[in-house]
């Protein structure tokens, strides 16, 4: 598939300067850092939340957990994850799993942990498990210009288990 069509539709739209990184195929964000070789804390991971009202796209790095209990802060309610159902019906153009860190282009609003700001350049998922946006940070700010922001993630580590 390599990049997921309504993705590409809303990028070509925004006349947005991007690459496709192909790569061999993977189970999650982590991986796909693993064997690009890139920084996990540079691949924008996306979490599709129910806020109860609606979605809420979170993005986070890969080498971060989402804090249900900080977005609870953030937003004034404690989201949920979304059923497996919901998630093929928002972005039904994508593999599981697979989910585009850009919300706007699939009508979800997002929220954007602050931690991804510190990054030079930002990759996520196009929509397969094979292959990767990668993008300046400045355009990835252009592009969710729209997004909230907040700290609502902790990094991960092995002593988590």
């Amino acid at each position: 598939m390599s990049i997921a069509p309504r993705l590409r539709q809303y990028l070509d739209d925004q006349r947005a300067d991007y690459e496709v990184v192909e790569h061999k195929p993977t189970k999650s964000a982590m991986q796909s850092a693993e064997v690009c070789h890139i920084p996990a804390d540079r691949i924008a991971k996306g979490v599709l939340l129910d806020t109860g009202d609606d979605y809420l796209l979170a993005v986070i790095p890969a080498d971060h957990r989402l804090q249900l209990s900080d977005l609870k802060e953030e937003l004034g309610q404690r989201p949920q994850l979304v059923e497996e159902t919901a998630l093929e019906q928002v972005f039904n153009d994508c593999e599981m799993g697979a989910v585009p860190a850009i919300g706007s282009g699939y009508g979800v609003s997002t929220i954007i942990d602050d931690s991804l700001e510190n990054q030079p350049d930002v990759y996520f998922e196009a929509g397969d498990h094979k292959s990767l946006v990668h993008m300046s940070q400045r355009e990835f700010a252009r592009l969710t210009g729209a997004a909230r922001h907040g700290s609502f993630s902790t990094h991960w580590s092995m002593m988590d288990g």
